[in-house]
């Protein structure tokens, strides 16, 4: 029996605010589409949902955890997991992403795994590092 070769993105982002705020930017669909995507995510255990992702559409997603300021994990299209950590540290927080699931003996999974770490790392977490503070 042989297994497929899988492979992770970790992201490690400070963000200078607390959890609290971190976690609201992860889970209301306003804040969110304002550093990523437009969709219709909520923190509910079950909750499954879709995130408009420009050039490749509407991906399915189902929230699988779901700890309230702590742990938010969810299912990214029909592979993927992402997984956010936010750990207190400070007067901030500093919140770690893994972005798990990929398959890297087929070439699109490799490439999107090759693709996506700096996309995470530096784009998408910048984003919204510079968000998260501005929330009321």
């Amino acid at each position: 029996m042989t297994y497929a070769r899988t492979g992770a993105i970790s992201v490690d982002q400070f963000i200078d605010a607390p959890p609290a705020k971190v976690w609201r930017a992860l889970t209301e669909p306003g804040l969110h589409e304002k550093w990523w995507a437009p969709g219709d995510i909520a923190e509910t255990v079950g909750h499954e949902f879709h995130l408009q992702m420009p050039g490749f559409g509407s991906i399915p997603c189902r929230v699988v955890e779901s700890v309230p300021h702590e742990r938010f994990v969810y299912t990214f299209n029909d592979a993927w997991t992402l997984t956010w950590r936010l750990v207190p540290e400070g007067r901030g927080t500093r919140l770690l992403l893994e972005h798990s699931g990929f398959d890297l003996d087929d070439k699109r999974d490799r490439d999107a795994c090759e693709r996506m770490g700096p996309g995470w790392r530096d784009g998408v977490l910048p984003r919204l590092a510079e968000l998260v503070p501005q929330i009321d």
